[in-house]
């Protein structure tokens, strides 16, 4: 992008803005500070990604918290990650997601007191900048809220620095009850300042305080952050929360045009800025709101697929094939520039928020009931209704794969590995919670010492307990498999981000999608039996071009005719090649 049309593309996304709350003389003036800042940024030398793109099928993102990985006391945890990940995962898995590193009060580091500091309890930017060397680098824009302990809060309170005017904040109390909530907590919250009593905004927590975007150095301060980043190995951002960000009294407050303007001018930055730059939109919203990130190939690079682990989940635990087949005859195919980024577990819970679409409140019920049978803990969200509704399960993946609705047991370790080759087969880049890739189990006892619900999929690991070398072990057994189905997948093109997705029709047992390569030179036909039990999958249920050679990638075996019975043991996924 040439300097002329940045200036031009900031200006309006500015105007579109500010337009009703600023002069043109105002817009222009910030535009042109924005318009300086990007000039005055040394841009680091990036080497562009194979195949002249972000990413491809050899991409994929792992997931999880700075202090996971817990080895010597004489390392930091930054440090033992960079080992340990270096030792288990190079070569495998590109991309790490290291959540919130920065000093926090509270949230597991989504309450950040200092963008631009690392807590010292985790290690130093040196650590960040050597992690980025090996592997691609996604970290969290806390774009949303910040601490009621940060210096920025203080100055707030005070009345002079930086952060004297970035929150959001009334005189008086009022009418909120058509915002939107993913909590059960008070929006508005009373603090002290030096004007006397102020009502803050405050989407999740009273320690996590929203931001107030009306002001344009709010979106200042943020531009410096992301380059801040940059400057530090960092080229994946994932905005979280940022389906919250403006705010409009009477109006749910979520999803509002001017986010998604927001969304649009950092896309517009990141794309001059950087050629690797990833943005990628963290919104826990329904399916149909969760797509509208995309834009028009002009705001998300990635966007998470919140509707994925609920239903994937609901439909191997039911066995019925019908609730994936109507998500992904529902998810429009993405542009190219644009993925989604598939993932069954994270450090948070299942979202129940995008269900509503795929299950009846009775299927839903039962669903929680199970999970609760299975050991998870249940939280809640504040609505326009006196009762409050479910908003995520909390529970660690394997435990989700306990017991299914039939009381079905002993095939847990096979639903487990399923999932994640259904996901790995999927339109889009797959994304694993560090856990899921070892099958953690739930830590009742950091749930007992926090009293948090989301503790119980937060475990640490010590990698000298982590005895990969024992093929009996449940961890071990996990790994090896998810790793071979990785290997075997990134060096499939039909399995590239942005390769062609048709769903199959094979009744309720059976899962199947068609993929094929942007080029259309290689087909893989994914079919899955979702239930307990053997299952014949009859290849003349869809079209396999006799003039080639087909075989499944898992397995390796050969298939000899193009209209046979293959049988399916339980929950057996086949990866149909015909390259």
């Amino acid at each position: 992008m040439k300097v002329e049309s940045l200036k031009n593309r900031i200006h309006l996304h500015i105007d579109r803005i500010y337009s009703s709350s600023l002069s043109a003389e105002e817009i222009m003036s910030f535009s042109n500070s924005l318009i300086d800042l990007l000039s005055s940024y040394d841009r680091p030398h990036q080497k562009k990604i194979s195949n002249n793109a972000s990413w491809s099928e050899k991409t994929s993102v792992l997931i999880t918290y700075a202090d996971t990985i817990q080895s010597m006391k004489t390392e930091t945890p930054l440090y033992s990650l960079h080992s340990f990940f270096t030792l288990q995962f190079e070569n495998i898995i590109d991309t790490i997601h290291i959540l919130p590193f920065f000093p926090s009060s509270s949230d597991d580091g989504f309450a950040v007191k200092d963008y631009y500091s690392i807590d010292k309890n985790f290690g130093s930017w040196d650590d960040i900048i050597k992690i980025s060397k090996n592997f691609r680098l996604m970290a969290d824009v806390v774009i949303n809220h910040g601490s009621s302990s940060g210096t920025w809060f203080k100055n707030f309170i005070n009345g002079s620095g930086k952060g004297k005017d970035y929150f959001l904040s009334f005189d008086n109390t009022f009418d909120v009850s058509e915002v939107i909530r993913p909590r059960t907590s008070d929006l508005l919250n009373s603090f002290d300042t030096h004007d006397g009593p102020k009502y803050l905004w405050c989407t999740f927590s009273k320690d996590q305080v929203d931001y107030n975007f009306n002001n344009p150095k709010v979106i200042h301060e943020f531009v410096e952050i992301i380059l801040f980043y940059l400057s530090h190995g960092i080229t994946l951002f994932r905005f979280d929360a940022v389906a919250f960000l403006w705010k409009r009294i009477g109006t749910s407050c979520m999803n509002l045009d001017k986010t998604h303007e927001i969304i649009r001018l950092f896309r517009t930055i990141m794309d001059y800025i950087s050629p690797n730059a990833v943005l990628v939109t963290e919104t826990n919203t329904p399916a149909s709101e969760n797509v509208s990130y995309f834009g028009n190939a002009n705001e998300a690079h990635w966007i998470y697929n919140f509707s994925l682990p609920p239903i994937l989940i609901y439909s191997i635990l039911s066995g019925n094939s019908s609730y994936m087949e109507k998500l992904t005859m529902s998810m429009p195919p993405s542009q190219i520039g644009t993925s989604y980024m598939n993932f069954i577990a994270s450090h948070d819970g299942i979202g129940l928020r995008p269900v509503g679409t795929f299950l009846t409140e009775i299927e839903l019920e039962k669903f929680i009931e199970l999970m609760e049978n299975n050991g998870a803990k249940i939280t809640y969200r504040s609505t326009n209704s006196d009762i409050d509704e479910p908003y995520e399960i909390n529970i660690a993946l394997f435990d989700a794969m306990k017991e299914t609705f039939s009381k079905e047991k002993d095939l847990c370790m096979e639903r487990y590995i399923c999932i994640h080759t259904i996901m790995m087969s999927l339109e889009g880049v797959p994304a694993f919670y560090i856990h899921s890739l070892f099958g953690t189990q739930n830590d009742y006892a950091l749930y007992e010492s926090t009293g948090i619900n989301r503790s119980l999929n937060r475990s640490k690991i010590d990698p000298r307990k982590l005895d990969l070398a024992n093929n009996n072990l449940r961890e071990t057994i996990i790994y090896n498999e998810l790793k071979r189905l990785l290997l075997i997948r990134k060096e499939q093109v039909a399995f590239h981000p942005n390769a062609i997705q048709f769903t199959l029709h094979l009744g309720d047992k059976l899962y199947g999608i068609r993929r094929q390569s942007i080029d259309k030179k290689q087909t893989i036909f994914c079919v899955t039996n979702m239930t307990d039990s053997e299952v014949d999958l009859s290849l003349l249920d869809f079209y396999l071009d006799e003039s080639k050679k087909w075989h499944d990638l898992i397995t390796k075996n050969v298939i000899r005719d193009n209209i046979a019975l293959i049988e399916l043991k339980p929950y057996q996924t086949i990866w149909l090649s015909n390259l």
